[in-house]
């Protein structure tokens, strides 16, 4: 029993000053991305190459009261791991709230300024509720969640309308997209229940207002999505208001 009381102290005592490592480590490398994910064990540098992406889109949130939702904690049902991308975004945004959302139980990841809810992400009533929760703001929305393409897509759905304008939502690792596994097809390209197809159509929103189709009824998407940015297994969907106009089109019918 010593022994084995010895050896778990022992455990328990690195266990402590990895910790403690980490967390002097993230507060001397806050405003270095690529260093925290590195830091927090993240796979969004060392697996993807996303961190370039979030740093020439993130950048401008870095010191603002801002609210993030990440779906997908990481460290499947192991209760004791995970939470690695939420620590990154609290140290990178110093002013931030961060939630998370995951399937299994991660609220032994829990801190301050980070809060996780155990659910469906393919749960409307779910994500609604977890919006009420944040105090209805979000202003980034990041989905690493199941990758499955129906999830992807429903998530979109419901959350996108619910971010403040000005926000961002990201999808990550749309390779799923092709995967037949997940709902994805590599051989219809043009499958509309695919998630790349899904966002493939929203670039017809961007230009709305110069559809030649009078009676046209914008959608909720035509009307707020401002720009669409991909990337190799990743999307950045800017929310806000889109009425430039046209200089040839007006209520869809053109005049010239």
């Amino acid at each position: 029993m010593k022994k084995y009381l010895q050896n778990v102290l022992k455990y328990n005592q690195k266990k402590k000053i990895k910790k403690i490592y980490k967390v002097l480590m993230s507060n001397i490398y806050k405003c270095n991305l690529e260093k925290l994910a590195i830091i927090q064990g993240t796979d969004k540098t060392s697996g993807h190459h996303y961190i370039q992406h979030y740093v020439k889109h993130f950048h401008q949130f870095r010191k603002k009261k801002i609210n993030i939702l990440e779906i997908g904690v990481g460290g499947a049902e192991n209760p004791d791991t995970g939470g690695g991308s939420l620590r990154m975004w609290k140290y990178y945004f110093p002013k931030s709230k961060i939630y998370g959302i995951d399937i299994f139980d991660k609220s032994k990841q829990q801190e301050n300024r980070i809060k996780i809810f155990k659910g469906n992400q393919n749960d409307p009533d779910f994500l609604k509720d977890v919006f009420r929760k944040t105090n209805s703001s979000l202003d980034i929305v990041i989905d690493d969640g199941s990758h499955k393409n129906e999830h992807v897509i429903t998530t979109f759905k419901i959350l996108f309308p619910l971010i403040n304008n000005g926000g961002i939502y990201v999808v990550e690792d749309l390779q799923t997209s092709y995967w037949s596994a997940l709902g994805g097809d590599s051989i219809n390209l043009n499958n509309p229940k695919t998630s790349m197809n899904f966002f493939k159509s929203f670039t017809d929103c961007l230009n709305y207002e110069e559809f030649d189709k009078p009676r046209y009824v914008p959608t909720y998407f035509d009307k707020h999505i401002l720009s669409l940015h991909f990337y190799h297994n990743l999307i950045f969907v800017y929310k806000g208001i889109n009425n430039e106009g046209s200089l040839f089109i007006k209520n869809n019918i053109r005049f010239r």
